[in-house]
């Protein structure tokens, strides 16, 4: 078996993507306090097989270079639902999570053994405050969602790096719990909200494959990067009702939903969203943005 992307070895651009991008990781300076707070923001992770594309990557990378590196990542990944709200362990070198199937047994013995994330642990709790519990899961590692993009944007895995449950699919408790996470952006945090921006995973065909975009996903990038650029988030969460390519973009939602943490974490008002990454994989919109 092969991969999506490639006819030779599985996640074999990953291998030659990452001596260059260590070596650069490696350069990257840490954040430091006058750096000012990090940015948010909502990437279109994939399944493993990215790490085929090279594209993909090489664009990853230069955008979490374009940035400090942070002193933690906390993420929230489309893969992880879950209420009451919810820590990966931050033992170091917790385990991944293999939660996919059908591909090469590579990318299920792939490793990302980041370091002691415990403090980071500590200052969710806090800014949860008394009135949220928050429940942490010792053998819990880091799900698809965040290990496969933090495997070409951190690649050293020397950064401390904690998942969150989603604990609703709800856009304004989504929106209520970035907010409260917020100020961790001001200690070097660096705050992300894991999906995809059409993830019809069902209605795709051969075509789509191929490099074919069908209507529904190219309409609803389209309704999404407008109203992005304009800082509607109130549009955004209306999705389920007024995008066009509803349902068949998201006939469940937990890939769009994140975006929402995302939004709440930010801090710039009107809260307008710089796209960094667009395109298309496989018929399916990667775009993917940060805020201020």
């Amino acid at each position: 078996m092969t991969s999506l992307f490639e006819r030779g070895v599985p996640a074999g651009a990953y291998d030659a993507f990452l001596p260059g991008a260590v070596a650069a990781s490696r350069r990257q300076p840490l954040w430091q306090p006058e750096d000012g707070p990090l940015p948010s923001l909502f990437l279109s992770h994939g399944a493993p097989p990215l790490l085929d594309d090279a594209e993909w990557m090489d664009k990853l990378l230069a955008w979490s270079l374009s940035m400090p590196k942070p002193r933690a990542v906390l993420i929230v990944s489309a893969h992880w639902e879950s209420a009451p709200l919810s820590l990966s362990s931050s033992a170091a070198a917790a385990p991944l999570v293999y939660d996919f199937g059908g591909f090469h047994p590579r990318y299920s013995a792939l490793t990302y053994p980041t370091p002691d994330a415990s403090a980071l642990a500590a200052r969710v709790h806090a800014v949860m405050g008394d009135t949220t519990t928050v429940h942490e899961h010792a053998r819990r590692g880091l799900d698809h969602g965040a290990w496969v993009p933090l495997m070409v944007m951190y690649p050293v895995a020397d950064v401390p790096v904690l998942q969150l449950s989603l604990p609703t699919e709800d856009p304004g408790d989504l929106l209520a719990l970035g907010a409260r996470l917020r100020s961790l952006r001001e200690e070097g945090v660096l705050v992300i909200g894991s999906g995809f921006t059409t993830h019809g995973l069902p209605f795709l065909t051969r075509a789509n494959a191929a490099g074919e975009v069908p209507a529904w996903s190219s309409d609803f990038d389209q309704w999404a990067a407008e109203l992005l650029a304009e800082g509607d988030v109130d549009g955004l969460a209306g999705f389920r009702d007024h995008a066009p390519g509803m349902p068949w973009c998201h006939p469940t939602v937990e890939h769009f939903i994140p975006m929402f943490v995302t939004f709440g974490a930010a801090s710039a008002e009107p809260r307008t969203a710089v796209t960094t990454i667009d395109g298309y994989m496989m018929g399916l919109s990667r775009r993917s943005f940060q805020l201020g």
